[in-house]
């Protein structure tokens, strides 16, 4: 006796795919989930402060480069002419990184140019800062500058 239909019986070649695409979707909606976590366990670090010692950013020679192009190196601004002379000057010995902090709009040119003058005075690693100089900074550098040439006018008035 045989237990079966007369049927010719077919194979099965169709891979079901829907559980598959379930397990996908449920460890989609797991990862949806946890991934806030991840970017606010940074925020939940509190670094101590230091009582004594140098300050990281006290090490680094910063140079500030406005949107209309003007550079200024620790406040102070320079022509690109003077670059290398005053990298020169403001570089004790263990100031050997300068950190690049640029508007967004300059041109990567000027910074190719203030790269080349950082290896021409002999510092050792320039970083171009990931946030970029807000306008905020440009324009206390720039009260900065006025500042110092209404100093630079009134000096000469005050000898005589």
């Amino acid at each position: 006796m045989a237990f079966g239909n007369n049927k010719k019986s077919k194979i099965f070649s169709e891979i079901n795919i829907t559980p598959l695409t379930d397990i996908f979707l449920v460890l989609l909606i797991i990862m949806m989930v946890i991934a806030p976590s991840f970017q606010s366990m940074d925020q939940a670090v509190d670094v101590p402060q230091v009582d004594n010692g140098v300050n990281i950013e006290e090490s680094k020679v910063t140079i500030s480069v406005t949107a209309d192009g003007t550079m200024y190196i620790e406040g102070n601004p320079v022509s690109a002419d003077q670059l290398t002379d005053r990298l020169v000057a403001v570089r004790p010995e263990e100031k050997a990184e300068v950190v690049v902090k640029a508007d967004k709009s300059v041109k990567s040119a000027k910074i190719m140019d203030i790269m080349n003058a950082a290896q021409n005075a002999e510092y050792q690693k320039l970083v171009v800062a990931g946030e970029p100089l807000n306008r905020k900074e440009q324009e206390k550098l720039q009260q900065q500058e006025q500042e110092q040439q209404q100093r630079a006018v009134n000096v000469p008035g005050e000898d005589e």
